[in-house]
């Protein structure tokens, strides 16, 4: 978000970090604001983003082919098989596939298990839509914005500078302003949304009490700062290797888990037949 805001307002990543973190502060330090600002800002979000993606997809309707046969040979690896980098290729998406959703991670059932449902296979049906929207959907739009542009523009870029270089193509200076501004939702409502999820771990670990409840969330905050103004691939890497110990943990807890879940399922389309 702080090198989005830099490319589209040449605003200084100190400057952007100090007011994401008193914003952050704000909302994640008062009582159960968290769920309502998400509960606005997440849909409006992906609404706009996908519509926007739809505009830039039809503008370039005549390089759609192009476009999905660089799709198809780099999803099957032929270059990258030739080369012997599949390997490399096949990890890489692995590790933004669980980024994008955080399937088997464990985080998001700490969302699923507060909402008020009448059976537990429906929220589970309703957390698998989620991985559909945030990886086929929302990526998938990241995906075609950037591939429509032309290769010469954007052959060695990377992170934001790639996105907003493609955006600044289709739709000019409002395309760099639009993903900044865009980025700054997705970002904003991924950090108060992952305060959400420890709240609940913090409480079981050390109490639900006022204490442990700020502490954790003052860490954050700090962490926050740090990661507004950490190089990029540092910021990765460091995620990389938190979301990796949490899907190894939590996919020992999963398996033991299966046969309750698969009866769940079972019980739930028993009642809807």
């Amino acid at each position: 978000m702080s090198s989005a805001f830099t490319n589209a307002f040449q605003i200084d990543p100190h400057y952007t970090t100090i007011i994401l973190v008193t914003v952050s502060a704000f909302i994640v330090l008062r009582k159960n604001a968290t769920v309502k600002v998400l509960d606005i800002l997440v849909p409006f979000m992906a609404v706009c983003y996908f519509l926007m993606t739809i505009f830039i997809i039809i503008k370039n309707a005549a390089l759609l082919p192009a476009v999905f046969t660089q799709i198809f040979s780099e999803a099957f690896g032929l270059r990258q098989a030739a080369a012997g980098g599949i390997g490399a290729v096949i990890m890489n998406g692995a590790k933004r596939g669980l980024f994008s959703n955080e399937a088997g991670s464990g985080s998001a059932p700490c969302a699923a298990a507060a909402a008020d449902i009448d059976h537990p296979a429906k929220e589970g049906l309703l957390q698998a839509l989620g991985v559909f929207i945030d990886t086929i959907v929302i990526c998938s739009c990241s995906a075609m914005i950037m591939l429509l542009a032309p290769a010469k523009l954007t052959n060695g870029l990377q992170g934001m500078d790639l996105l907003q270089t493609a955006m600044k193509h289709h739709l000019g200076d409002f395309g760099v302003i639009f993903i900044a501004a865009i980025l700054w939702l997705f970002s904003f409502s991924t950090f108060i949304g992952i305060l959400f999820y420890a709240r609940s771990n913090v409480a079981y670990l050390f109490g639900d009490n006022w204490l442990s409840q700020t502490l954790y969330k003052v860490l954050a905050l700090v962490m926050l700062y740090i990661g507004g103004l950490a190089t990029y691939a540092f910021v990765w890497d460091i995620g990389d290797f938190g979301v990796g110990l949490m899907t190894i943990f939590n996919m020992i807890a999963l398996f033991p888990l299966a046969p309750q879940a698969i009866q769940s399922l079972k019980d739930y389309e028993r009642r809807r037949s």
